[in-house]
């Protein structure tokens, strides 16, 4: 069967939730990494040898931590999660259920591009506010943050287009949205329309979400 231009109207209802639930399981993913991967990734870069919070038992811990949860397939990791989700949500299945093991993929994976970020920053420049007396807390929000902006706003983008990726993945155990949609009735029913739908509509959020990023890098960097 070859696209359904009628049939795909008939399906604009659960091809609207799907993308709604879509959504809302990457703001949550989102919200939930930028909270704890970002100074999760500040700590990582100020705990290394020879800067001024070094701590080398604190950046080899969390280093194990971050690597060990990035090496593990996404698939594999929300089966792992399993009694997690359930103890947090409730439920293994649903929007709710699959943001928990997205937000547990996104904050190792954000954490890393924030510390690779901070690492671009000149180190004369935190040399200087160490000179001048600066809190940690200070060179924290006065340097190194505002210098690393444009390069961390990229990072974002990237977590939210993996955060796509993923959150179609977790249609495959039920997670509910676009990858959900694809399987139950794309792949289980052999519906070439919804198959054909459900891909054009994540490369349109794709492309979206990267000229948004993008612009927005772009509109903050100063230098």
């Amino acid at each position: 069967m070859g696209f359904d231009f009628q049939h795909m109207i008939e399906l604009l209802p659960d091809i609207t939730l799907a993308f709604n639930q879509t959504l809302y399981m990457i703001g949550i993913a989102l919200s939930v990494s930028l909270i704890i991967g970002l100074p999760l990734g500040i700590i990582l870069f100020t705990t290394d040898r020879g800067l001024f919070l070094e701590n080398r038992f604190v950046k080899t811990t969390l280093g194990f931590i971050v690597n060990m949860v990035r090496s593990v397939p996404f698939i594999i990791l929300l089966v792992a999660l399993i009694p997690l989700t359930k103890l947090i949500v409730g439920s293994t299945i649903g929007p709710a259920a699959a943001s928990v093991s997205l937000s547990v993929a996104a904050i190792p994976f954000f954490a890393r591009i924030v510390e690779t970020s901070l690492r671009e920053i000149d180190k004369g420049v935190i040399e200087a506010a160490v000179a001048v007396g600066a809190t940690p807390w200070m060179i924290i929000k006065d340097v190194l943050l505002p210098e690393a902006k444009s390069s961390i706003i990229q990072g974002i983008t990237l977590t939210i287009i993996s955060l796509v990726a993923y959150s179609a993945m977790a249609g495959v155990v039920g997670g509910g949205g676009i990858g959900d949609l694809a399987i139950r009735f794309g792949y289980y029913r052999y519906d070439n329309t919804i198959m054909i739908v459900t891909v054009v509509i994540l490369i349109v959020l794709v492309q979206l979400i990267q000229l948004l990023g993008d612009w927005t890098s772009k509109a903050i960097d100063k230098r």
